[in-house]
């Protein structure tokens, strides 16, 4: 047996059912535990969104550093940031949504106001969030 690791899978690969850890190895002194124990809620997180994770970690939550760090648009971010959340179980309420889109809106025609974005940019970032992602 190698040394790697891989990712365990959240989902069954036959029925999609939650798979659940149920045994775990120290791999320094070979002590082993078994029984239920629950994944953190990013280990269930596939791959890419957990590696949008890292990278929106790492970038402090600027979409702006994180648009130049992955070469996507502003819309592309956020439909990434809103399909981690969606993955992690973070549904939101109707009402915060709105008041979201609204302020995104906001930031678009400000990114564009300030030349931060050209208006075919900002043009797609607005159909975009109309479009409801």
């Amino acid at each position: 047996m190698t040394n790697s690791s891989f990712h365990a899978p959240a989902q069954c690969p036959v029925c999609g059912g939650t798979m659940t850890v149920t045994r775990l190895k120290c791999s320094n002194c070979g002590t082993e535990l078994t029984g239920n124990f629950s994944p953190c809620r990013f280990c269930r997180l596939e791959e890419k969104h957990l590696q949008f994770v890292e990278t929106f970690l790492r970038c402090r939550g600027s979409i702006k550093e994180v648009e130049k760090a992955l070469g996507v648009s502003y819309p592309t971010v956020k439909n990434m940031l809103d399909a981690a959340l969606n993955a992690l179980g973070f549904d939101e309420r109707p009402e915060l949504r709105a008041l979201r889109e609204e302020e995104e809106r906001a930031d678009i025609l400000s990114r564009l106001a300030s030349k931060e974005i050209d208006v075919d940019t900002a043009i797609e970032a607005l159909n975009q969030l109309k479009g409801g992602k």
